[in-house]
């Protein structure tokens, strides 16, 4: 029976020491101010993206293994994605040194 108090003892101090404050990076995250993105999913050729500015955009398209598929500057609202397979990607977006990242659907 003492050994068993023993080992009660001895653990306690090491699960209450073991939680330590840990302090959050509160830097602002830049990101884009009316980001919108439509049709999502993506039945036709192409995908609408739009955004307070309305900027030139660069953009990448990425497949769920982290692979570039796709990659594009547009100054217009509109990319072409009809030479992506159907499937789910992330979309990121990058303009005025802000980006955004989203799951895209291509159906």
């Amino acid at each position: 029976m003492k050994n068993l108090y023993l080992v009660i003892i001895m653990a306690f101090p090491l699960i209450s020491f073991g939680q330590e404050l840990v302090s959050v990076n509160t830097q602002q995250v830049s990101e884009l101010q009316g980001f919108k993105m439509y049709p999502n999913p993506v039945y036709g050729d192409e995908v609408y993206i739009t955004t307070s500015s309305n900027g030139t955009k660069q953009i990448k398209v990425f497949d769920v293994f982290g692979e570039i598929v796709l990659t594009d500057r547009v100054s217009t609202n509109t990319l072409n994605v009809s030479r992506l397979l159907p499937g789910v990607y992330v979309l990121q977006v990058t303009e005025q040194k802000k980006t955004m990242t989203r799951k895209l659907v291509i159906k």
